[in-house]
């Protein structure tokens, strides 16, 4: 039996020796990041970037000029058709 006493002795003498030991230091803080600098727009950059966002926009008002001169002739005719004048169509 003495030889199964000396593994329990020892986990014993573990435990106790880690119940003991002094507590952890903290960590130490960890560094905060400095912030990267901010890339410096070129002029060409923002250049590009305004005519792709402006492009799209100018062909949208162009396109709603369109429509709309379409919407007017409309009326006109169905206002001249009310009205029993007779109005040529467009483009023949």
């Amino acid at each position: 039996m003495p030889a199964n006493r000396f593994p329990a002795a020892l986990l014993l003498a573990a435990i106790t020796l880690a119940a003991c030991s002094p507590e952890p230091t903290p960590a130490e803080p960890t560094p905060v990041p400095e912030a990267e600098p901010t890339p410096q727009v070129v002029a060409g950059d923002a250049t590009e970037l305004r005519d792709a966002i402006q492009a799209p926009q100018d062909k949208a008002r162009a396109v709603e000029d369109t429509l709309m001169q379409a919407a007017d002739a409309q009326r006109e005719a169905i206002d001249a058709a009310e009205g029993g004048e007779a109005v040529p169509p467009e483009g023949g």
